[in-house]
């Protein structure tokens, strides 16, 4: 399973300030399905895990895309039906896709999100890959292919050109 640990610490997006009523409880509620999503995946409770990461997609709403994208994504390698996988996928990547120019003037994770455009493109190519579906498993590769420059000089980026590239050649 990846790393889930991004979801730790979520701003608490347009709730009320730090000291205004309700500005803290709804935060640390939802860091706590977060973490409990952490803990019941890293145990391999994976049901467990996706009924706690549901919730906090639903608690997310629409405001929070930076954190949308990521619960999504992490969503998506906890299904055990690859069309629910992709369906969730899918999620990710419409959440990504959400982040108008407008909000991305006043989002501080704007970057972030930028730089997950080849993981979500690979993660659908791999998608449609196990859905024998190689032609639309090509189109999505090709898209993380042309993403690839928003990836930082990291072992996170190496890794995910190396199944990039790992990719390509079990779809020629």
């Amino acid at each position: 399973m990846s790393d889930v640990s991004g979801v730790r610490g979520m701003p608490s997006g347009e709730s009320a300030a730090p000291g205004e009523p309700g500005s803290e409880e709804p935060a640390l509620g939802r860091i706590a399905l977060g973490l409990d999503g952490v803990r019941a995946a890293q145990r391999g409770r994976t049901a467990e895990a996706r009924a706690s990461f549901e919730a906090l997609w639903e608690e997310l709403g629409e405001r929070d895309v930076f954190h949308r994208c990521v619960l999504a994504h992490y969503l998506a390698d906890l299904q055990d039906d690859p069309r629910v996988e992709l369906e969730w996928d899918r999620r990710a990547l419409a959440a990504a896709d959400s982040l108008t120019a407008e909000r991305a003037a006043t989002y501080a994770s704007a970057h972030q999100v930028r730089a997950f455009y080849p993981s979500l493109h690979l993660n659908l190519a791999s998608d449609h890959l196990k859905l024998g579906e190689p032609d639309l498993a090509r189109e999505q590769l090709e898209r993380a292919v042309r993403s690839l420059d928003a990836l930082p000089e990291d072992a996170y980026s190496a890794g995910i050109r190396a199944a990039v590239d790992e990719l390509r050649q079990r779809l020629r």
